[in-house]
């Protein structure tokens, strides 16, 4: 595939889009704190992000029980979102090059492992309500790396597997775009490194959203 020949672009929302990286971790560790587990690390919490809340509970802590799962979450929703009350700023570069993609004519599809109420509240926050022509969350289909939630934004906007991009920051984007038979592009200043993510071949790694503007420009 040739850069020019995608119609379909794909973003995680999550430290893809928005720099909100710190306020999961942080809130990860105070709901740890409140309903009594031990702390995870920085590290260890930047590996789950990606996941729905639900199974990035569930990796940090096997041992959690179904009423504890509920509390935990509850107690992350709540700073998390009290955090969230001045919103995450997009990265450098996101607005602008997000504008040069509609005007290029690409469909544009959010994949998140936010849940619905978080995503459409994040989205009304900037003023995207109506930006992409489809987003998935979480709660609604199956978990990343599960490849249904790309399916069915390929089957939104009528377009095969091989024309469309996957970017995100995690190994849990660029798993699912592979298991959907589908490119991506790995992203170095999310929640993971970029030598993490590059056992899933993606087609370009970039330190600078613009970057990504700038490859799919070329024509050649």
């Amino acid at each position: 595939m040739r850069p020019s020949d995608y119609k379909l672009l794909i973003f995680d929302w999550d430290g893809t889009l928005a720099d909100s990286i710190g306020r999961i971790v942080e809130a990860m560790h105070v709901a740890s704190r409140r309903s009594g587990f031990p702390l995870r690390d920085d590290f260890a919490v930047k590996g789950i992000i990606g996941l729905g809340l639900p199974e990035a509970i569930r990796t940090l802590y096997p041992e959690i029980g179904d009423g504890e799962l509920m509390a935990f979450r509850d107690y992350y929703a709540e700073h998390y979102i009290a955090a969230e009350a001045v919103p995450s700023p997009l990265f450098e570069g996101v607005l602008e090059s997000m504008e040069a993609f509609r005007a290029d004519g690409y469909h544009l599809a959010v994949a998140t492992g936010k849940a619905r109420r978080g995503l459409d509240r994040v989205l009304k926050a900037h003023g995207w309500e109506d930006y992409f022509d489809v987003t998935r969350a979480a709660d609604e289909t199956a978990s990343k790396p599960h490849p249904l939630m790309l399916e069915q934004i390929l089957a939104h906007c009528e377009v095969r597997p091989e024309q469309a991009l996957m970017v995100g920051d995690s190994s849990f984007d660029l798993q699912m775009a592979r298991n959907a038979g589908m490119d991506s592009v790995a992203v170095s200043y999310g929640a993971q490194s970029i030598e993490a993510l590059q056992q899933f071949e993606p087609r370009l790694s970039i330190d600078r959203f613009s970057e990504l503007r700038a490859w799919l420009s070329q024509r050649a």
